[in-house]
């Protein structure tokens, strides 16, 4: 399992780092892959970034035992239900990808 992207150092905004939704994806879902991408500075001027260029969308690509017979909806649900802080934080674009 790897953090690709931004992981080290907090975004002077959000605060919101890969490395933090890496952490907290693994404590939850208990990940067999799992890959976070901070996105945030190809969106720059959009309405969801917040000015620092980082710590606003992200990229998740995750597998997980969790995942075991639900829908993708439900697998999907089970991400934003473990980021719900990071969420109410200022994380703006979330994009899943199941593994």
């Amino acid at each position: 399992m790897s953090a690709a992207g931004t992981a080290a150092g907090a975004s002077a905004g959000t605060g919101i780092t890969a490395q933090a939704l890496h952490e907290r994806l693994t404590q939850v879902l208990l990940p067999t892959v799992l890959e976070v991408t901070d996105e945030s500075a190809a969106h720059m001027g959009h309405a969801g970034s917040d000015g620092t260029g980082s710590g606003t969308h992200f990229r998740v690509r995750i597998a997980s035992p969790s995942f075991a017979g639900r829908t993708l909806v439900a697998k999907h649900r089970l991400v934003y239900d473990a980021l719900h802080d990071f969420l109410a934080r200022g994380l703006h674009a979330l994009a899943i990808e199941i593994a």
